[in-house]
């Protein structure tokens, strides 16, 4: 139903590649509104993948957090002394499939650096970051092909932010 929804109805396409490995870091943007969440559920349910996500333990409260956990995410602390980079790559090692999605701008605003969590948690956790990109102008994703982190992170940032630089964001202007 999802799926008939978001193709049929909507007019979304995905393109690229959408064979994911058994455990790898996607990284999903630009992120620049609520919606995307739904997208990203939409997207998910469209290519049969159980893809998890990371989201502020703030919306992890009764009744939204049975809702978000539902859908596959996972409560990160933003404030605490806790290494959220361990505790992500801990869950990726243990389990046989571990897909995880992230906006690795970290926001919905405009950011002009990202976050480099999404980096330091395929690095630790020697999986392949999958770049996934929004467009809504075109309501095209797509997907790249697996990328292996170096142990060069500005220019494995530089690689990757160019498989964006033709998104389009529900809010263009935080593109």
């Amino acid at each position: 139903m999802i799926k008939f929804i978001f193709h049929k109805i909507l007019g979304w396409k995905i393109i690229g590649y959408t064979k994911l490995p058994n455990k790898c870091v996607l990284i999903a943007g630009p992120h620049t509104h609520w919606i995307d969440l739904f997208l990203g559920i939409a997207i998910r349910n469209s290519i049969g993948e159980d893809i998890k996500f990371i989201a502020k333990e703030e919306l992890f409260i009764f009744p939204l957090n049975i809702i978000m956990k539902f859908f596959g995410g996972i409560p990160v602390s933003r404030h605490s002394k806790t290494n959220s980079v361990d505790q992500i790559s801990n869950l990726i090692k243990k389990n046989k499939e571990f897909k995880l999605a992230i906006s690795p701008e970290g926001t919905r605003k405009k950011v002009n650096k990202w976050k480099s969590g999404f980096y330091y948690i395929a690095k630790k956790s020697t999986v392949p970051v999958i770049s996934i990109s929004l467009n809504f102008k075109k309501r095209e994703v797509t997907f790249y092909k697996p990328y292996n982190i170096t142990e060069n992170i500005e220019n494995d940032i530089k690689v990757l932010k160019t498989n964006f630089k033709h998104s389009v964001g529900k809010i263009p202007e935080y593109s």
